[in-house]
């Protein structure tokens, strides 16, 4: 099966010259359905006022073996959108053994807000899935973007799954990864990768309106949650659990604050800081 659906928001002013986003382009392809909705849980101060709020909803399973699935958001100067998932996305095999691909492309304009928070990928028995997800911004864009990975279900070996993140702010770039888990990769359950944790994901914050902390105090090394500031104003908290739930306790406490800043993220977060 072959997808592509396309969302873009614009901001309009009203009498008082607030800002107030409104949807110039939805168009569903099945199985990537698009639908406006209304604000959902509390996103702290991530729920800009008079943002454009959107669901991804999957009008069939998968993305099952053989599919190629396309997503592009793009979100015009001032504008700001929340873009959730109505639940999880599970990966399936197909029945000729070639992989499932699924690509998002993410592009915010100057003063833009993009909140992009689906929910967790569950990574099936014999599954071959390739992720890959570009986000480019202008400076000036703010973005939180939240990532997670299940691996299998309960009592179920996982099947491959290699996810590429690349962003760019301002044409250069900001954050580039790529993970890769299954089977065929040697050492992906090791102290290295996982850890023999099941659950694993990122909460990627870009504010140019958050001003720069100072450096945080060393902390004891833990192997569940680090923090890594990408620059002055760029932050990726990423995090390993046992389960679904103890990985979005620990990404909703940087959903809240910054995770730059947060006096509440636990101790046992490694802080780490790269400078460039």
């Amino acid at each position: 099966m072959r997808a592509h659906a396309c969302l873009e928001v614009t901001a309009d002013r009203d009498r008082s010259g607030r800002a107030r986003t409104r949807i110039s382009r939805l168009r569903s392809d099945a199985p990537l359905v698009l639908r406006p909705t209304v604000a959902a849980e509390p996103t702290g101060r991530w729920n800009p006022r008079g943002a454009a709020h959107v669901a991804l909803a999957a009008a069939a399973a998968g993305p099952i073996g053989g599919d190629l699935l396309r997503l592009d958001v793009e979100v015009a100067a001032d504008a700001a959108l929340v873009v959730r998932t109505v639940a999880a996305t599970l990966v399936l095999p197909g029945p000729h053994g070639r992989p499932s691909h699924m690509e998002t492309h993410l592009r915010v304009a100057p003063g833009g807000t993009l909140v992009w928070l689906p929910e967790p990928v569950i990574a099936a028995g014999r599954c071959d899935h390739h992720a890959t997800t570009r986000v480019d911004l202008a400076p000036g864009a703010r973005l939180l973007a939240r990532e997670e990975l299940l691996l299998g279900r309960r009592g179920e070996a996982p099947g491959a799954v290699r996810q590429h993140l690349r962003v760019t702010l301002a044409g250069r770039p900001l954050h580039d990864q790529e993970f890769a888990v299954g089977p065929d990769v040697p050492g992906w359950h090791g102290p290295a990768v996982t850890g023999g944790h099941r659950a694993l994901g990122t909460l990627l914050v870009v504010d140019p309106d958050q001003p720069s902390a100072p450096e945080p105090e060393p902390t004891p090394v833990e192997a569940d949650a680090a923090v890594l500031r990408l620059s002055p104003t760029a932050t990726l908290l990423t995090a390993l659990a046992d389960d679904a739930l103890a990985l979005r306790r620990h990404l909703d406490r940087g959903l809240t604050d910054p995770p730059s800043t947060s006096p509440g993220l636990p101790r046992a977060i490694t802080r780490l800081t790269m400078s460039r």
